[in-house]
């Protein structure tokens, strides 16, 4: 499949799964202004993600791949088009209702860990629920779930000086699926580690989206990585491709 000219709609990419449709994405256009100076940074990108899949993006730098990684979290807004997750349309909302919407269905995973260091691992990964009703004692019970899910219960009261690397990265899981969230966005997730780091942290993500039934978005420029998904879509100028670009 070959990409659209500039300023019309793609054909839209989706695969050959009988799972009902988590995100939608539909003529989406991304255009920044910088003086006299238009960028499409998003040229009518199409695309359907099911519940249940682990979805590698890959692309050069400067492809849009972050652009669209934060349009799918709400965290900005198309020029032209729209994202639906869950059949709600997010690039309506408001941003107090996109704020709420996301501590409930999102969770965010980087390359850099984001670890608060004057925290311990459990305290970090109970942040997100902070914003939440729990009690405290619901909020230690999911902690402690999240922190056995990464593999990492015998490490709750360590601080991330304590830490390696590939154990940080499993804390900032932790603490993106402790609420339990509809959709993982991954932006280089494994970019930070070494192989041998980075490949446990991607048997992890295939165990979320295996075992958990988690719904996996990765930015990636890593093929290694990226095989580990179970769909690769590429972007390149704005489009969307099926196959990299020669």
């Amino acid at each position: 499949m070959t990409a659209a000219t500039a300023g019309s709609a793609q054909k839209e990419i989706s695969p050959q799964t009988g799972n009902a449709t988590l995100v939608r994405v539909e003529d989406v256009h991304k255009i920044f202004q910088r003086g006299s100076e238009r960028i499409d940074v998003l040229q009518g990108v199409n695309l359907t993600i099911p519940s249940g899949e682990f979805l590698a993006l890959m692309g050069p730098s400067g492809s849009g791949k972050s652009t669209l990684l934060n349009l799918l979290a709400g965290l900005d807004t198309p020029t032209r088009g729209s994202v639906e997750v869950g059949g709600e349309k997010i690039s309506g909302l408001s941003q107090a209702q996109l704020a709420r919407w996301r501590a409930r269905h999102v969770g965010f995973i980087f390359q850099l860990y984001n670890l608060l260091p004057v925290l311990t691992a459990e305290r970090n990964v109970e942040l997100p629920l902070l914003l939440t009703s729990l009690s405290g004692a619901e909020r230690k019970r999911h902690v402690a779930a999240a922190l056995a899910v990464v593999g990492l219960a015998d490490r709750s009261r360590h601080y991330p000086r304590q830490l390696s690397g590939g154990q940080e990265q499993r804390v900032a899981i932790a603490r993106a699926i402790v609420g339990d969230p509809t959709l993982l966005l991954c932006d280089e997730p494994t970019g930070d580690l070494d192989r041998k780091s980075a490949d446990e942290i991607l048997d992890l993500l295939q165990a979320l989206n295996r075992e958990h039934g988690k719904t996996i978005i990765m930015v990636t420029h890593d093929p290694h990585a990226a095989a580990r998904a179970s769909r690769i879509i590429y972007l390149n100028k704005g489009t969307l491709q099926s196959e990299p670009a020669q």
